[in-house]
């Protein structure tokens, strides 16, 4: 007779956005009990700044969960097992954010937290700097204090290969070796450069504390995500990204030219030293990346094998991508083939700060958690049409 899987609760912050609703469909997929004998339910906390509550109607759908509602105000939302729960809550709201801490203390609180909330926009954070270090390190912070308080002492943060800046070697695979902080071009990567201090700086106080006496000062499991360029969507088409107003990165854009509602693609320069003249970047399918924050909550696991690899008690950084590169018109022309039409596309210069090869060394990852990327760009072209033509406007009726 099978054993019950151990149910654990997770914090998923930002859970409503592009990255972290995927993530949300890999923590309740049926596959983590039988794989692993866990089951998880999740708690999000989401403003809905840049996102869409509309993203857990669709999680829900996809994961067969019973009768999930959203009040009619917007402001929580549950099924009937509570799998997956909502509260609209701003991270950097104190008061707001411990009464979801309060609420779930009392039935065993959080195993662990996966933290994607905060602005992520490049373009805009060099305009509103000051809004980006605010929101994205006050929420950390705030989460941080909140965790440590209520005795959830796991975290996965969303960070990003931006932390990298500009290789000293363009044609070089990053590690998690490679300097980080000192050529990044933009606020919104410096914020992630922070956070990554921050947590740093964090996680070895446990031990000195300890020095100085303190004998309940437990050490924190933390684990770095630094991800390339996510692409595609859910394959059922229900859920994809959905950027508000002018699409920031390469992909979302070319899909909304292919459905119409944009006439071409800007391409920034075509004189880098690639094959196509077209800087080369790292795609991952999102449900690639998703899984990796799952593989990274298991690395973290006190209840996992004592033969495998362990990242419990550690500061870990993993790098996530596929380790191959692709140029911007091979992205075009890989969508061309998934609508089954030409994508038309204008040449225009150079962007400052844009770099020839920007590509994952993603070994590590593999290595010590056992994720690899296994979808190509095959499916991650025909899984972003399959959205896009479902759902031409994304998750809202009109733009």
């Amino acid at each position: 007779m099978m054993s019950r899987p151990i149910q654990k609760r997770i914090l998923v912050t930002g859970g409503c956005g592009y990255i972290g609703s995927h993530t949300l469909v890999s923590l309740l997929d049926p596959s983590n009990a039988t794989n692993s004998g866990v089951e998880y339910s999740v708690v999000v906390v989401d403003s809905l700044a840049n996102s869409s509550n509309e993203s857990l109607r669709r999680v829900a759908d996809i994961s067969s969960l019973q009768n999930f509602t959203i009040r009619q105000d917007g402001s929580a939302g549950q099924d009937d097992n509570e799998r997956l729960v909502f509260r609209k809550v701003d991270c950097c709201d104190k008061a707001a954010f411990q009464s979801v801490f309060e609420e779930f203390a009392p039935r065993g609180g959080f195993h662990a937290a996966v933290h994607f909330a905060g602005l992520k926009a490049v373009g805009e954070s060099k305009l509103v700097p000051l809004l980006y270090y605010r929101d994205n390190i006050q929420s950390t912070l705030t989460l941080l204090e909140l965790m440590e308080q209520y005795g959830c002492r796991s975290i996965v943060f969303s960070s990003s290969a931006t932390v990298y800046g500009v290789a000293k070697d363009e044609t070089a695979k990053l590690k998690e070796t490679d300097e980080v902080g000192v050529t990044i071009t933009n606020c919104y990567g410096r914020t992630k450069y922070m956070i990554e201090q921050i947590l740093g700086d964090f996680h070895s106080s446990h031990p000195l504390l300890r020095n100085e006496g303190k004998e309940d000062a437990k050490d924190w499991s933390i684990t770095i995500l630094r991800y390339f360029n996510p692409v595609g969507a859910h394959p059922s088409g229900k859920m994809g990204e959905d950027p508000h107003g002018v699409p920031n990165n390469l992909m979302p854009f070319v899909a909304q030219v292919a459905v119409g509602r944009r006439q071409h693609v800007a391409v920034f320069g075509n004189d880098y030293a690639t094959p196509d003249g077209t800087g080369i970047r790292d795609y991952l399918h999102v449900m690639d990346l998703a899984e990796g924050h799952v593989a990274a909550l298991r690395y973290m696991d006190p209840d996992k094998s004592k033969n495998d690899k362990s990242g419990l008690g550690k500061l870990n950084v993993f790098n996530l991508g596929t380790g191959t590169g692709y140029s911007v018109l091979d992205m075009v022309r890989a969508m061309g083939k998934a609508c089954g039409k030409e994508i038309p596309y204008v040449i225009g210069p150079r962007r400052p700060g844009d770099v020839t090869i920007y590509m994952a060394d993603p070994s590590k990852a593999k290595n010590d958690m056992g994720w690899e990327a296994k979808r190509n760009l095959d499916d991650m072209c025909n899984d972003l049409w399959n959205w896009q033509t479902n759902n031409p406007n994304g998750y809202g009726a009109s733009d």
